[in-house]
């Protein structure tokens, strides 16, 4: 989806008339009630950078375009620190988790570290949307170069992304298929230490625990120790 960060009024009718669906707010304009107020009119989708905002600030502006007509679950709010290059210091991540939890919104991070490490992190912390400059020559004149990314940095730090989205996964603790067939290599079952005969009393000096896991479940010592044998048992037969 296309997107522009409107600066003016005149702009946000622009971009409105070109069938813009996606507004960026630029940390800038978070305080300006007029202009959040035009874009939440249109009820389209909106990014919302934080920069230099306080919690109090970001509610106010969230306010502003859902009282304009914007629905809440249009808008993500992106955390952000506007110094070039921002020290590690200063990035504060784990406000854009409180940014999500505050407001009940889809929340991201708009960076400007050197390096793709902060953003890929902030996937790893539920960030929905990625904001990073882009640069073909980061020895370019201007102001924002030195923090952006070139063109192969850039596809690495997708590239990473995307990966740490599949290795998300669903939270749900379970063996995963490719680890599946590891199950019997390393762990163990219940076997005969020494030779066994049927009809012998399996005590537990009788019994350990070895490799493969294709046997008895060592969670089940206590209920097999004591038993009757039921057949014969050499040294190292699983039970």
């Amino acid at each position: 989806m296309f997107l522009s960060t409107p600066f003016d009024h005149d702009s946000i009718d622009l971009l409105s008339e070109i069938g813009l669906e996606l507004f960026k707010v630029p940390s800038g304009e978070i305080t300006n009630l007029p202009y959040l107020k035009h874009i939440g009119s249109l009820n389209k989708h909106v990014v919302l950078s934080t920069g230099m905002a306080d919690i109090g600030e970001i509610e106010d502006a969230i306010d502003v375009l859902v009282a304009a007509g914007t629905d809440k679950s249009k808008i993500t709010v992106l955390h952000a620190n506007t110094e070039y290059p921002t020290p590690m210091c200063d990035v504060n991540l784990r406000a854009m988790q409180t940014i999500g939890q505050a407001f009940d919104v889809k929340y991201g991070y708009s960076d400007h570290t050197l390096g793709i490490e902060v953003p890929i992190a902030a996937v790893a912390m539920g960030a929905t949307c990625i904001e990073k400059h882009f640069t073909l020559d980061k020895t370019m004149e201007g102001p924002d170069h030195k923090a952006s990314l070139e063109p192969s940095e850039l596809k690495d730090m997708v590239t990473a992304i995307r990966n740490i989205e599949v290795a998300l996964g669903s939270q749900v603790k379970k063996p995963s298929p490719s680890e599946k067939k590891n199950i019997a290599i390393a762990r163990k079952s219940i076997v005969a230490k020494v030779d066994i005969s049927k009809g012998d009393v399996m005590t537990a000096d009788r019994l350990t625990i070895k490799r493969p896991g294709n046997g008895i479940n060592p969670m089940l010592w206590n209920t097999i120790v004591g038993t009757v044998a039921q057949k014969d048992y050499k040294e190292d037969d699983l039970i």
